[in-house]
């Protein structure tokens, strides 16, 4: 006789999903070593892969380059909302302002940003300002637009509503555009930070640096460290799945009413 599943058994809970990704991965890779279809001098199995990861954050060996990447995300990160978000608001209440600069904006959004390392290396040289203004600048995009789009596709009705009932032009944006805009505003937030630290990542992979995950990556791949490779590689992934992780949770407690009439 079939027993039937109990769904709110809480092994079965909702908030177990999230393991369900990781173990399929770490499964995966259990199986490509034991089938041999890949030399383990070339990817070590995941469990000798968790205990160096233990290891080195254990005893803070990756400390110094994971603080590195981390500053250099946020400091970029940082400037383009700085300059994304109330560009974006201002550009976004005047559709025809934003027509105007449209082909920029997209253009330079369409233009992968480690094309442009050169040109950042050209004005600031090899220093961290250049990695961080290049990831700034591809992070600033991203907000500038989502933030501009969040304000011109604002729920017509309730802009109607209030401007029908007087309320001025004033706190019709301050109250009703820049609130529904929000919801937007933070996709283009959560994918700005996101896109900081990549090219953060590339940068210092490719442009001279001494500290940063990037660097402690092509570093290990060049002495065959494999198994500090996939380790960095590993953290570098944690790290922005849990920067990911914190605007979704913030945009939860400030925009608690998106997706409700």
């Amino acid at each position: 006789m079939r027993v039937p599943l109990n769904w709110s058994s809480p092994w079965l809970s909702t908030r177990w999903l999230p393991l369900i990704g990781p173990l399929l991965l770490f499964g995966l890779w259990e199986l490509v070593i034991s089938a041999q279809w890949v030399k383990p001098v070339l990817l070590p199995p995941p469990g000798d892969t968790l205990a160096h990861l233990w290891e080195v954050t254990h005893t803070g060996a990756i400390r110094e380059d994971f603080m590195a990447t981390l500053t250099r995300t946020l400091s970029a990160f940082g400037i383009a909302v700085a300059i994304g978000v109330p560009l974006g608001v201002m550009l976004g209440s005047s559709v025809l302002a934003y027509r105007s600069v449209e082909f920029l904006i997209d253009f330079f959004r369409s233009t992968p940003s480690s094309a442009l390392i050169p040109l950042f290396l050209l004005i600031f040289g090899i220093t961290d300002v250049n990695k961080i203004a290049i990831a700034a600048f591809a992070a600033v995009l991203l907000v500038l637009f989502n933030s501009a789009y969040g304000v011109m596709n604002a729920k017509k009705t309730r802009v109607m509503a209030a401007q029908i009932m007087g309320v001025s032009r004033w706190h019709v944006f301050k109250d009703v555009m820049l609130m529904e805009s929000l919801p937007q505003t933070f996709v283009g937030l959560r994918t700005g930070v996101s896109m900081a630290l990549v090219i953060v990542i590339v940068a210092e992979m490719f442009i001279g640096s001494e500290t940063g995950l990037g660097h402690r990556i092509i570093d290990a791949q060049q002495v065959f460290n494999v198994k500090d490779m996939y380790t960095s590689i590993l953290i570098t992934g944690a790290l922005g799945y849990l920067l990911n992780l914190a605007f979704l949770l913030i945009e939860q407690r400030i925009v608690h009413w998106s997706g409700k009439a």
